[in-house]
């Protein structure tokens, strides 16, 4: 009985590994020779695939986030820029001693 068990367990262990096995001849692997005709009209179908494709305007960069933030959110060059002039006043104010400071 331990006999039977033990081909039935090996048989039910092959059969996934057969399975996976090809059996069938691909004849699909080699293609076969293409006459001029054939060829010169695969050329003209690439040729007409790529001047469609230089016929495609360029577009700009998008902005996916640009309905989430609206209209009147500000640009980081803008912010940078706001950044430095402030810097720049605050340190004019600086040198000339006319910097407002706040009790404490």
């Amino acid at each position: 009985m331990r006999v039977v068990l033990a081909a039935a367990i090996i048989a039910s262990l092959a059969a996934p590994a057969l399975a996976q096995q090809d059996h069938v001849r691909r004849y699909h692997e080699q293609e076969p020779e293409k006459s001029a005709a054939q060829k010169a009209a695969a050329k003209a179908a690439a040729d007409a695939y790529k001047r469609s494709l230089r016929s495609i305007p360029d577009q700009g960069p998008t902005d996916p986030w640009g309905g989430v933030r609206g209209d009147n959110g500000s640009k980081p060059e803008a912010a940078k820029a706001a950044n430095k002039a402030a810097n720049k006043t605050a340190k004019s104010k600086a040198k000339t001693g006319n910097a407002e400071t706040k009790p404490q």
